[in-house]
């Protein structure tokens, strides 16, 4: 895996000094933290509906201690942004092209040394979708991780980790559990995301 930010260690002592003063002048509470059972895991990011939530998943990851990792369309990565977005943990995903992503995704994980969190939107979009997308569920599955309900939830501006979930296989029975969790969170735009 990529050298990132949170692996510098100087740059990530100012970037979270810097990401608590920031959330803290917008009103912004950060709350859990990473289980050890979950150092390497797949961390839903959800409500995932504008641009903003990534900079903020960047401050709240500095705040809680996290070295993530998440996945971006290609286009983000184009250019001079390309070693930039890289150096913030992303991971260039071209969806045009059929690949498996699923074993990918989940062979960093299995490989990576020490921990690592991949942080998966499950709409696959910022754009409104009433369907949850599975590939977050069946790469932790298949590389044998926890899944961490982690949330950004804008109407009471609380964002950090919720409970982890094992999945079981059932990936029905298994996704009705964790969308109740989202149920009352609410996105930036909120008419985008439904946990339904």
């Amino acid at each position: 895996m990529h050298h990132t930010v949170f692996d510098t260690p100087v740059v990530n002592t100012l970037l979270r000094g810097f990401s608590r003063a920031v959330l803290r002048l917008k009103g912004w509470q950060v709350q859990g933290s990473l289980p050890p059972e979950a150092v390497k895991a797949v961390l839903i990011a959800a409500p995932h509906t504008s641009n903003w939530d990534l900079p903020y998943t960047l401050m709240v990851a500095f705040c809680l201690r996290l070295r993530i990792h998440w996945l971006g369309k290609a286009s983000l990565f184009r250019g001079v942004a390309g070693p930039v977005m890289r150096w913030l943990g992303g991971i260039p995903v071209d969806r045009s092209k059929s690949n498996n992503l699923v074993a990918a995704a989940a062979a960093v994980i299995v490989a990576a040394q020490g921990s690592l969190q991949l942080v998966i939107p499950p709409e696959g979009t910022r754009g409104k979708t009433r369907h949850w997308k599975t590939g977050f569920y069946f790469i932790a599955l298949q590389a044998q991780v926890p899944i961490v309900l982690a949330y950004m939830d804008y109407a009471r501006k609380v964002s950090g980790l919720g409970p982890v979930f094992v999945p079981t296989g059932d990936v029905e029975k298994d996704m009705a559990e964790i969308k109740r969790f989202y149920a009352d969170i609410r996105g930036r735009n909120e008419d985008q995301f439904s946990a339904q």
